[in-house]
């Protein structure tokens, strides 16, 4: 007897109303290992120390992601450009694994326990994986993927400053922290995509819009991605990580998940992710929980190690260390006063304060001119660069880089 199995299935989005799966493939990966555990990753880290209410998921992001590539290769089609059935599928293919290779909370383990491999390199190598599985059908979506498919305006449309990926993840991270500054119009925007030369355009009467992303972007930066508080929050689990990792390294036995215990106790390369198949499969096992329930357990044990213990039980009960973020580095004067203040207090070493006082920068470039460019098509076909088109100064400054610099220190 023959059953019918419709995978054409129908979600309901927080964001989007009711979401459409476009093709039984799209279904099939979703339904794969390698995606599910997306849902164990969240969107923003550490980001709901701050904002209670961002406790979203890659999933989420990556399933919105594909609904608004969908709206974008219906508008472009409508504006007289081919995208062929296969190109839709490979695109949306695309999409929806561009971020299948991230680690638990974003780019901690990126910064202490797995070095030289970034979450791009591992989500190609997932991305080869299940095209052995599917016989071959994601060999389009790679190319597409890795911008080596003759019609580059794809490629444009999953990784570039007015990519899918953008749209979506300002819209959602707006939503699920509460502030109100991110909140763009997508369907705005994707109404207004154009392709002149195989390059992604904007319709000049979409200006306004494409000026309020560039804004919310970079308020978003601040106000969320980079907010100090957040920077603490992230740098204290990567410091639990690096003396988790400087501990194996010295063959201390520390409770871990089998996952995380792969990675803790061995160094592994960018070519052993390539040639040895378990590497990539333990990190296909790693996500979130791998890592919290690891910090509970190190939390309770000084015994083990002080440093470890006393780091992990200030962020499980979020005594996050104090934070100054100023545009000049800070002098070697100031960072002195507060190491020598963190030893007498904690009862720490020279090298061990180092885990407790620390400096470091971050950037945030809203609109970077020397890559792919947000483009604006006029009525006379002339086609120019966002930053020249606007008539809003703060356009032309967002596309300057801004650099602070923070220091890290024990309440």
């Amino acid at each position: 007897m023959n059953t019918f199995s419709n995978k054409l299935k129908i979600f309901n989005d927080p964001i989007y109303g009711f979401v459409s799966i476009p093709y039984e493939i799209i279904y099939d990966l979703i339904d794969h290992p390698y995606f599910q555990r997306l849902r164990r990753i969240k969107q923003l880290g550490l980001t709901n120390l701050v904002y209670p209410g961002a406790l979203h998921t890659r999933f989420h992001h990556a399933m919105g992601a594909m609904h608004l590539m969908g709206q974008a290769i219906d508008t472009i089609r409508s504006k007289g450009h081919e995208i062929t059935d296969e190109e839709a599928k490979g695109v949306t293919i695309a999409i929806l694994l561009h971020d299948i290779g991230h680690g638990p909370f974003s780019h901690a383990l990126e910064h202490s326990i797995v070095s030289n491999v970034n979450h791009e390199d591992i989500s190609e190598l997932f991305m080869d994986n299940l095209n052995a599985a599917f016989d071959g059908e994601l060999s389009l979506a790679i190319k597409i993927f890795q911008n080596k498919y003759k019609k580059k305006f794809l490629h444009q449309l999953v990784s570039s400053q007015l990519d899918m990926d953008r749209l979506d993840y300002l819209k959602r991270d707006s939503f699920f922290t509460g502030v109100s500054e991110g909140v763009i119009s997508t369907e705005r925007i994707i109404k207004m995509l154009n392709v002149v030369n195989d390059e992604l355009v904007v319709e000049a009467k979409g200006i306004y819009s494409i000026e309020k992303f560039i804004i919310a972007r970079r308020l978003m930066y601040w106000q969320v991605y980079l907010h100090k508080t957040v920077l603490s929050a992230e740098n204290m689990l990567v410091h639990i990580l690096k003396r988790a990792k400087e501990l194996a390294e010295k063959k201390v036995e520390l409770f871990c998940t089998p996952s995380l215990r792969t990675f803790l106790y061995n160094k592994y390369s960018k070519e052993d992710f390539i040639n040895n198949p378990k590497v990539l499969l333990a990190f296909a096992d790693l996500d979130d929980y791998d890592i919290m329930a690891s910090v509970k357990v190190w939390a309770a044990e000084p015994e083990k190690d002080k440093v470890l213990a006393l780091l992990s039980s200030l962020l499980l009960n979020r005594g996050l260390f104090g934070v100054e973020l100023q545009n000049q580095p800070f002098k070697d004067d100031k960072i002195a006063s507060f190491k020598k203040d963190a030893k007498k207090k904690l009862g720490l070493n020279e090298k061990e304060v180092n885990y407790f006082v620390f400096t470091g920068n971050v950037t945030n470039d809203a609109y970077r001119s020397d890559k792919i460019r947000i483009n604006i098509l006029f009525k006379d076909g002339l086609v120019r660069d966002i930053a020249d088109a606007s008539d809003q100064l703060s356009i032309d400054v967002l596309a300057k880089t801004v650099k602070k610099h923070y220091l890290c220190f024990p309440k």
